[in-house]
């Protein structure tokens, strides 16, 4: 798995001169101690370049704005932190003239209700109001905390802060993303049907490329192709091998090396192959081990050139850092009305299973051939934290829209083949039929964590997108 990145904030500390400012020091200091214990990095100004570091006057706020446009690459986020009330005109106008477009966190510091005299009082609670709604009115978009007021130094914020990181990652990975579409989608799945032209309103585009030119590729390929040779190795060293022909290995070494060299070639991040009937009958492997070593390496890759659903797998990946899976929701689960089989045949990345090992794909062999589709992951799902999200192209009204929520994986006993697992899903039924009644496709992207509220603030929030969220959030 790819290592996690480091988060780089810019601070704008909010001071209002007739507040106490001495609180506008403290308060910059208590968050800088903040985002270093968690890992995080600060942009903001020194105690030089203005009061106490913090942003009060025009000429403030273009020096912090400078600030943020000299490292624009590097910040994925802005957190406002208001120790006093805050001068909400130095608040907005530094975000305007930086130019960045990151999602912004407001976050105000509470006041003790055992000692409000005009020494220390902050009036932050007020102050909020005044700030957001100066970014309502500058078009900012802005999340916020989840209590009102609460300290930087709480348990509250740390969580805030964990979600709104998250939703950052979501944002700035899908800016500018390029998706890798493998082949044609499977002729009877008008299912995986979407529109590239929506997809790019979002600044998502899609990069195809035909089968017959990564089969022409791979024939170029010699076994001895030092590229060939890596992925080989990298295969037996991921999964267990055992009884699978050297030859089909060979296979799906070189059609591995000729996906990352094209997917390198391309700038494309993520990716959906083409994975049935013609990869088998033309080719002779399926690709679901390829496709289950890129996702479990933060690259997720679907099945059934399933592109929005990559775009759902990326987003959970985004937020969590750890792997996606596409899944179907596949079977019910006994007469449990909140419990159901997620399954694939499968491409699902390591990290999902209690064990695992390659196989041949049991649903396609009868047509085309058992020796000709080696190369699946085949385990049982282990049991943990899910968040699922599916999010797609509704070519009728020219909208993104989706749906997230949290459920988990059980230890229900399951004996099937290909990759699959017991969900839990609060409500499910009621999720069921949102799906049904909107059209929704059977696929889901799955994640071992919990970031649905992550997820649903940066389709909402930021990416301007349609979400629903299972079961419903509180605000």
């Amino acid at each position: 798995m790819a290592a996690q990145r480091t988060m780089t904030f810019g601070i704008v500390v909010g001071n209002r001169g007739f507040f106490p400012d001495h609180l506008a020091k403290t308060g910059r200091d208590e968050i800088l101690q903040v985002l270093e214990a968690a890992g995080a990095k600060a942009i903001v100004l020194g105690p030089e370049e203005s009061k106490y570091g913090a942003v009060e006057t025009y000429a403030e706020s273009m020096r912090c704005a400078e600030l943020f446009k000299k490292h624009a690459e590097a910040i994925d986020g802005i957190i406002v932190t208001l120790p006093n009330f805050g001068e909400e005109r130095g608040i907005v106008d530094a975000i305007r003239l930086s130019g960045l477009k990151v999602p912004v966190l407001v976050q105000a510091t509470p006041d003790r209700s055992d000692n409000m005299t005009i020494a220390v009082r902050r009036d932050s609670f007020c102050g909020k109001m005044s700030a957001c709604n100066n970014m309502m009115q500058y078009g900012i978009k802005y999340s916020l905390t989840t209590l009102h007021t609460e300290a930087v130094t709480s348990p509250e914020f740390k969580a805030d802060l964990e979600w709104f990181s998250a939703v950052c990652r979501i944002v700035k990975g899908l800016k500018n993303l390029k998706i890798g579409a493998i082949g044609a989608r499977p002729a009877a799945f008008n299912t995986v049907r979407y529109s590239e032209r929506i997809l790019e309103t979002s600044g998502i585009s899609i990069e195809p490329i035909d089968l017959s030119e990564i089969f022409g590729r791979i024939n170029r390929m010699k076994d001895s192709d030092d590229a060939a040779q890596a992925k080989l190795a990298a295969i037996k060293s991921y999964v267990t091998t055992v009884g699978i022909p050297d030859a089909a290995l060979m296979k799906m070494a070189k059609l591995g090396a000729v996906i990352d060299g094209w997917m390198k070639q391309t700038n494309s991040t993520i990716s959906a192959v083409q994975c049935w009937t013609s990869m088998e009958e033309f080719f002779g492997v399926v690709p679901c081990t390829i496709m289950s070593m890129m996702s479990n390496n933060l690259i997720p890759s679907a099945c059934e050139v399933d592109v929005p659903g990559v775009l759902s797998m990326y987003m959970l990946a985004l937020a969590s850092q750890t792997p996606s899976a596409l899944l179907d929701w596949n079977n019910n689960y006994g007469s449990d009305p909140n419990k159901c089989v997620c399954f694939h045949c499968s491409n699902l990345p390591k990290h999902f299973f209690k064990d695992v090992r390659m196989d041949y794909q049991e649903i396609i062999a009868g047509t085309v051939g058992k020796e000709n589709t080696f190369g699946t992951c085949v385990g049982k799902v282990k049991a943990g934290a899910m968040t699922y999200a599916r999010y797609s192209t509704d070519d009728r009204r020219g909208v993104i829209r989706g749906y997230t929520g949290p459920g988990q994986f059980t230890d229900d006993p399951l004996v099937t083949f290909g990759g699959a697992g017991v969900a839990e899903i609060p409500q499910l039924q009621k999720l069921l039929k949102y799906i049904c009644r909107e059209g929704f496709e059977h696929h889901v992207a799955a994640n071992f964590s919990e970031v649905s509220k992550a997820i649903h603030e940066a389709a909402v929030r930021y990416m301007g997108w349609e979400s629903h969220y299972h079961p419903e959030l509180a605000d």
